[in-house]
């Protein structure tokens, strides 16, 4: 059965905290929802804020004809809908190079690229990541990224899918790339949508062949963790927050599933710089208290 959610994100490494364990000095914690039919909804939030002061974060795509899942629930949810992502970057026609006009062909909605002289449109369409969580001896095979963006942070192997093969071919691929492992894939377990930037992460359970790993070269380390022990606080991406989330709670209830969701990112410097304004504030306060014990 699906579980569906929605989530407002934020810029990458920025989520910080596992499941139901916020620490002072750190950014969002994901905590649990109220069910609502048979989906479940995860929320995140910033641990500190008043509940009474509601971030408008979450809306239930339920599997019930109730709901309807094509409504924008936020302003960045409008944008990703509406906007024409980056069509303004793109000046030349990629068929003849001529120059484009932006603007919204007949028919359509969107602000497209144009070429001026073979009239031809440019249509921009998401990328699909695909990636493994690999689960060995009850530890989460977890790459350290030796390249940008999210330099020295965590991560699970995954990458972009290439032309001519398949979502299960190119999480394997990228886990041999990015952890020298072979693995066999068992199952789908998470598709994340990111609208914003155009990306729909999809994420297979797997295992490994060979209890042999390396790093390669987009990875400066790779290791096996416990759950309890996964560096939520050092992770690269949201999705890869999410996803580890999930997988956690499937554990703990004893029933693995399929997930899906979207997340809504957007980088609001307003609001990471309140963040670490309240960090820099609970740090300060901690020390000067300590000093007087």
């Amino acid at each position: 059965m699906l579980r569906a959610i929605q989530i407002l994100g934020c810029s990458s490494g920025f989520i910080s905290q596992r499941l139901k364990k916020p620490h002072s000095g750190n950014g969002f914690s994901l905590i649990h929802s109220k069910r609502s039919y048979s989906s479940t909804s995860l929320s995140l939030r910033p641990f500190w804020a008043p509940k009474s002061r509601s971030f408008r974060v979450i809306r239930m795509l339920s599997t019930q004809s109730e709901s309807n899942s094509d409504a924008p629930s936020s302003s960045s949810y409008s944008v990703a809908v509406h906007s024409a992502g980056n069509v303004h970057k793109i000046k030349f026609c990629q068929w003849c190079g001529g120059l484009a006009k932006h603007e919204i062909p007949d028919g359509e909605e969107k602000i497209r690229a144009i070429c001026t002289i073979c009239g031809k449109i440019a249509y921009q369409n998401p990328k699909m990541v695909v990636g493994c969580l690999i689960e060995h001896d009850r530890k989460i095979l977890l790459c350290k990224r030796n390249i940008e963006p999210s330099y020295g942070l965590w991560t699970l192997p995954a990458g972009y899918l290439e032309i001519g093969e398949s979502a299960t071919e190119g999480a394997i691929r990228e886990t041999w790339e990015e952890a020298g492992a072979e693995v066999e894939v068992v199952s789908p377990f998470a598709q994340l949508d990111i609208p914003l930037i155009g990306q729909t992460y999809i994420i297979f359970l797997a295992k490994l062949k060979k209890p042999q790993f390396s790093p390669g070269p987009e990875s400066s380390e790779c290791c096996l963790f416990e759950l309890d022990n996964i560096p939520f606080d050092s992770l690269a991406f949201s999705s890869i927050f999410v996803t580890l989330n999930l997988y956690i709670e499937d554990v703990k209830s004893g029933k693995i599933k399929f997930h899906y969701g979207i997340i809504n990112k957007r980088s609001d410097m307003r609001l990471i710089a309140l963040l670490l304004l309240v960090q820099c504030i609970i740090v300060c306060k901690g020390n000067i208290l300590n000093s007087w014990e």
